[in-house]
């Protein structure tokens, strides 16, 4: 297994990550890896317009789209 060294890390956020720690009472080393571990399950968006146009593709052809601004607006109203 590898390792990790963060520099330059703000006291307050180790100290919340120190409380989170302690709260699920476990060292602060097992809660880093844990949610390192979680977060490198998560597909990362390296191209935001790529993956709109994904998204967009999953439309069936044919079927209109509502402008967004509408739908806005109408949320908004009274």
């Amino acid at each position: 297994m590898g390792t990790v060294t963060v520099r330059n890390l703000d006291d307050k956020v180790i100290k919340r990550f120190k409380a989170r720690a302690k709260a699920r009472r476990r060292s602060l080393a097992a809660e880093l890896r844990d949610l390192l571990s979680q977060a490198s399950q998560q597909p990362l968006i390296v191209d935001a317009l790529a993956e709109a146009d994904r998204i967009a593709a999953m439309t069936p052809k044919g079927v209109t789209q509502t402008d967004s601004v509408m739908l806005l607006r109408e949320d908004r109203r009274p």
